[in-house]
């Protein structure tokens, strides 16, 4: 029986991975993305505005990686969202609203105590490839 190979997804247009890891691998038929911080590509500093603008830009972020392995966010099946304070939740799930309209992904959300780059969100994704 053959195993099933994985290939790390090469992104252009979101940020660099800021450790030793790929910022999306495809195994299969899925992408699974390493968790998205709300970091700016070009400067690789955390977005200023808070926990809002740091969600949505680990949105954009992910939906960089996807697009790159031939996926988008209506492909995600699970989304696990890491929290510095739960007392985000409502501010960071009104903006991942804008961005899961329809057929949402399965989704975890966790308090975490401290995330990298001193964040206060961080999210991951699991998607199906479009082929």
């Amino acid at each position: 029986m053959k195993g099933i190979e994985k290939t790390s997804v090469k992104v252009e247009n979101g940020p660099a991975a800021i450790g030793p890891y790929s910022l999306g691998v495809v195994a299969g038929q899925l992408v699974f993305t390493s968790g998205q911080l709300g970091l700016e590509p070009a400067s690789g500093s955390i977005i200023a505005g808070g926990v809002e603008a740091e969600t949505r830009q680990a949105l954009l972020n992910l939906k960089a990686i996807l697009e790159s392995a031939h996926s988008n966010l209506n492909s995600v099946v699970k989304t696990t969202v890491f929290l510095k304070d739960m007392a985000d939740f409502s501010k960071m799930n009104s903006i991942y609203a804008e961005f899961f309209t329809e057929s949402f992904p399965a989704r975890s959300a966790i308090q975490v105590a401290a995330l990298p780059k001193n964040a206060l969100v961080e999210i991951e994704a699991i998607a199906i490839l479009n082929k």
